[in-house]
């Protein structure tokens, strides 16, 4: 996968806890080659006291794929983000923007937003350790601190300590009374200020995250932000990640049909499994594949239930329906 990241971070899949595991990425790998993929998130401290390669394994074919780090200590971030270009990952992303109890509780993800000074300090430390680049990914704000202005002090404060790509979730967040889920859908989304921030910090590369799930819509945004991201959408659909290297690249999609995407993912499942990895865990990834075809509720029950990989081209469902579609995105003219 050489020429994995010739287009950069124009369409990226968001880092998302329990969903983009090493697993998900090697099999959206199958679905796409340019799309820039991230870690779940790895706290620092976490990534120093165990085991590293509990942490940062990973296949060298899922490349270009990001390390995405939790943590406000900025001595521990700039160990672990050298841990993390030892082992080969493409950058560094620091999580600005996870509100949820347990990330508050160390001192990390967006409640950070209110710390500029501090966030800018650990990307000093980092940028100071690597040489891949360091981001950031962030909130448009927090609680009641969510003026415009604020994002920008913000913004440009960091910039400062030596960051040049943000990736900007459009929602603020509640740091209290509200699930991390909620955080996800209840604050109103503010795309337009992400793409005002582009406009005037022209020399920052912005990367819009949040409530994008059609991949046209998304990649209009293109004319006024450096590119997209998206999350959720790609989880429970993932077949929509062979739409993305035809419209965000220009280039053929690796993979006809999700049959040959199956195909191609087989071996490597069979390897993981035989290494002592559950079958489900392997198969995870698999479970929206069909989404919005005739059998995918069987499919998704018996992915979920007890997998058997020698079955698993047989248990898929058909997808005639959708051949000349799939045959078009392999041509790269969809």
């Amino acid at each position: 996968m050489t020429a994995a990241g010739a287009g950069g971070r124009r369409f990226c899949v968001a880092p998302m806890l329990d969903c983009t595991d090493r697993h998900f990425r090697y099999f959206a790998r199958r679905l796409s080659r340019h799309a820039w993929l991230y870690t779940e998130m790895v706290p620092a401290q976490g990534l120093l006291r165990a085991d590293p390669r509990r942490w940062l394994a990973h296949d060298p074919d899922e490349h270009p794929v990001a390390l995405q780090l939790g943590g406000s200590d900025p001595d521990a971030l700039a160990e672990a983000a050298a841990l993390g270009e030892a082992a080969g990952f493409a950058e560094i992303n620091l999580n600005v923007g996870c509100p949820s109890d347990r990330v508050q509780a160390g001192r990390f993800g967006a409640c950070l937003m209110a710390e500029p000074e501090r966030v800018a300090e650990c990307v000093a430390a980092m940028t100071a350790r690597v040489r891949v680049p360091v981001t950031v990914k962030c909130r448009i704000g927090i609680d009641r601190r969510d003026r415009y202005e604020d994002l920008l002090r913000f913004v440009r404060t960091v910039a400062d300590g030596g960051c040049r790509t943000f990736i900007v979730h459009a929602r603020k967040a509640w740091l209290q009374g509200l699930s991390p889920k909620q955080n996800r859908t209840l604050p109103p989304l503010r795309h337009a200020r992400v793409a005002r921030l582009k406009r005037e910090l022209p020399r920052l590369e912005i990367i819009l995250n949040g409530g994008l799930r059609d991949l046209q819509a998304a990649r209009a945004w293109l004319d006024r932000v450096d590119g997209v991201m998206l999350g959720r959408a790609v989880a429970e659909a993932p077949w929509l990640l062979a739409r993305v290297d035809p419209l965000f690249h220009g280039r053929p999609a690796p993979v006809a049909s999700r049959h040959e995407a199956l195909a191609a993912y087989l071996p490597y499942a069979q390897a993981q499994v035989a290494a002592g990895v559950p079958p489900r865990r392997v198969l995870r990834p698999l479970i929206g594949l069909f989404q919005g075809l005739p059998g995918a509720r069987a499919w998704r029950g018996w992915i979920t239930r007890a997998p058997d990989l020698d079955r698993l081209l047989d248990r898929a469902p058909p997808e005639e329906a959708a051949a000349g579609g799939c045959k078009r995105l392999a041509q790269g003219r969809n």
